[in-house]
């Protein structure tokens, strides 16, 4: 599978200038953002792509909507590969706001509120991503998925830290990184 991480959001860009929280519930892209979701689109559509998985965050969902778009594709939101909450921008959007903001995509396995209430600790981060790696691993089609989620949950099931927009190829079938260094 293709784990692509979310384009750069307004607290990406803040927090990247300050390193302060700026308070922001689940920011949007930037226009930034919106140019490296384009960009991942139109390199990811020539990949083969017959599926796409998002966390329900609005910033994952808005870096999806291109490649959905290109490729004509629904995105199945699965609340396993949101971002580890530990800021502000980690609270997200209910269910129903999601729903009148992308219409479009596939909501039936999320909660209305469907994010933890407290910081993560990293073995839940880890358990996630575990999770989600054996659900992957059991399906014929994680070749061709392509799944948009964040920093914390990419960290968590390749030990890479990688930038907004950027993309990787993971097999779950790999085993999941035996240390994690959980510096932003």
């Amino acid at each position: 599978m293709i784990l692509l991480r979310h384009g750069q959001s307004e607290f990406n860009l803040h927090f990247s200038a300050t390193r302060i929280d700026p308070g922001i519930k689940d920011p949007r892209l930037t226009p930034l953002g919106h140019s490296q979701a384009d960009a991942a689109a139109e390199v990811l559509a020539a990949r083969g792509v017959k599926h796409i998985v998002s966390s329900p965050y609005t910033r994952a969902l808005q870096t999806a909507a291109p490649l959905a778009a290109r490729l004509g594709l629904p995105v199945t939101v699965n609340p396993l590969v949101r971002e580890r909450y530990a800021f502000t921008c980690d609270i997200g959007s209910p269910r129903t706001e999601l729903a009148g903001a992308f219409p479009e995509h596939d909501l039936s396995t999320i909660e209305e509120i469907w994010w933890p209430l407290v910081e993560e600790p990293e073995h839940q981060v880890r358990a996630r991503a575990a999770l989600f790696r054996a659900e992957m691993a059991a399906l014929p089609s994680w070749r061709d998925t392509v799944v948009v989620a964040h920093w914390g949950f990419i960290l968590a099931m390749t030990g890479v830290s990688m930038q907004n927009g950027q993309w990787l190829v993971c097999d779950p079938n790999e085993p999941a990184p035996e240390k994690i260094v959980w510096k932003v």
